[in-house]
C-alpha cells in the first residue's frame, strides 16, 4: 500500500488535471469558408476598384477652385465616431439653364445623405451614379463639427481608415478643416 506525503496528492492532481484538459484540445484547422470569404471581398474589392476606374480623373482646377462645402458637387464625407455620412448631389435632370438654383429646382432637394458604416464606404461609392462626379474622381473629406473632446481621437481613426480605403480605391482626398477651409 502506498501512502501519498499530504504535499504530494495537490501536485499529482495538478498533474493529473493538466493532462486531461491537454488532450481535450483538437487542432485549429483554417476554415476553408474563411478562405472563400476573404478571396469574395477581395474580389468584390477589385471589382468596385474597376468600376471606380471608370470615372475620369480629377480635375484639379476645378475642385481646387470651390471654397464651400455647399458649393462642392462631388461626393462628400462627413466623419463621425461611429459612422459616416455620404453626401451626394444628384445630376440636374433637366439640361437647361433656365431655372437653375431657383425655387423650382433647387440644388438642396437633389442632395441626399447617407450614414454608412466605414466598412461600407467602396459599397456606397460604387453605387453613386457616375453623373453625380462632376469634377472626377474626388471626395472631400471633413470632421464632424463641434464634436467632443473624447470622441476626437476614435474621430481621427475613423478619418484615417477612410483616407485609407479611398487611395485604395483609386480616390483623391481633398481634405477639409473646420473652418471650412480646405487643408493645404
Amino acid at each position: 500500500m502506498l501512502i501519498l506525503v499530504p504535499f504530494i496528492r495537490p501536485a499529482i492532481l495538478c498533474l493529473a488535471l493538466t493532462a486531461l484538459a491537454g488532450c481535450n484540445r483538437s487542432a485549429v484547422v483554417p476554415d476553408s469558408d474563411a478562405r472563400v470569404n476573404a478571396s469574395e471581398k477581395l474580389a468584390q474589392a477589385e471589382l468596385i476598384r474597376q468600376q471606380l476606374d471608370l470615372i475620369p480623373p480629377p480635375s484639379k482646377s476645378r475642385y481646387m477652385a470651390v471654397h464651400a462645402l455647399t458649393s462642392w458637387e462631388n461626393p462628400y464625407l462627413t466623419v463621425q465616431a461611429n459612422m459616416l455620412t455620404l453626401h451626394v448631389t444628384v445630376a440636374d435632370a433637366n439640361t437647361s439653364d433656365l431655372g437653375v438654383g431657383g425655387i423650382l429646382r433647387p440644388v438642396g432637394a437633389r442632395r441626399q445623405d447617407l450614414n454608412i458604416r466605414t466598412s461600407d464606404l467602396p459599397g456606397a461609392l460604387n453605387a453613386v451614379p457616375r453623373t453625380a462626379w462632376p469634377y472626377g474622381r474626388v471626395v472631400a473629406l471633413e470632421e464632424a463639427h463641434d464634436t467632443p473632446a473624447k470622441a476626437r481621437p476614435e474621430v481621427r481613426r475613423n478619418m484615417e481608415t477612410a483616407m485609407q480605403l479611398l487611395n485604395d480605391l483609386g480616390i483623391v482626398v481633398y481634405e477639409w478643416n473646420e473652418s471650412g477651409n480646405p487643408v493645404k
